[in-house]
């Protein structure tokens, strides 16, 4: 089976996105450096999500974007070609239904924390300012997203309570929207395009990218079994 992967860059810096296992990714100093390590990825997200990892994996590039930001931060704005298409009843549960997991699944990674608000991590800054630190700092950035991402396709939504309560709410009300399995693709803030299928990708691999973020500072400020690998990273 081949992993299609969508190649965004700049410079030497590679994000290599998995577009048939939506919210899959590897970073990298360049692009081969984050071809090796996609079917490890895609072992590990597949285990994570409960579903057997297919057998036989290569790796294809289907699409490229160079861009201007700042990929070695994971910053992003690329459109999957396959974004732009409408969604079955059936593709949209499925999806949601793994960024749903994937919200409470990170809750439960920093529930686990002894301490929140302590970190083994030197301060640094990057594009969006300081870059977080903390179990606290991390939840707060990844759940308060959840209204930037759902405006950027017209949906309302808050930031209030818990991870998952919040982007549940922000799924009601993009399943209250007339036709919203059909969406176009729209121009949002920055000039980047936004989608429905978009938005679902969005918040499986922003999740990923800070739960990975927060498991690994929690090794380092507590050691090694002291908060739980719900992700499978280290699988």
């Amino acid at each position: 089976m081949m992993i299609r992967c969508v190649w965004e860059h700049n410079g030497g810096d590679s994000i290599l996105y998995a577009e048939n296992f939506s919210g899959a990714y590897t970073r990298g100093a360049s692009k081969e450096e984050a071809l090796l390590k996609m079917p490890e990825e895609i072992r590990r997200f597949q285990l994570w999500k409960g579903e057997a990892p297919p057998d036989d994996l290569t790796v294809g590039i289907v699409q490229e974007k160079e861009s201007g930001l700042q990929i070695s931060d994971a910053d992003s704005d690329v459109l999957f070609n396959s974004e732009r298409t409408p969604l079955s009843d059936g593709e949209y549960r499925y999806l949601k239904s793994v960024a749903m997991k994937s919200a409470e699944d990170l809750h439960a990674l920093y529930a686990a924390f002894p301490d929140k608000n302590r970190s083994a991590d030197p301060a640094r800054r990057t594009f969006y300012g300081a870059v977080p630190r903390t179990a606290e700092e991390m939840y707060r950035h990844t759940k308060n997203v959840n209204s930037y991402y759902f405006s950027e396709i017209g949906v309302d939504a808050d930031n209030e309570g818990t991870i998952a309560a919040c982007r549940a709410r922000g799924f009601g009300a993009l399943e209250a929207v007339p036709g919203f399995l059909s969406l176009e693709a729209v121009t949002g803030s920055y000039d980047e395009l936004w989608s429905v299928r978009k938005v679902l990708r969005r918040f499986i691999w922003h999740d990923r990218i800070h739960a990975k973020a927060m498991y690994r500072m929690g090794i380092r400020a507590f050691g090694p079994g002291a908060v739980p690998d719900i992700f499978g990273f280290d699988r």
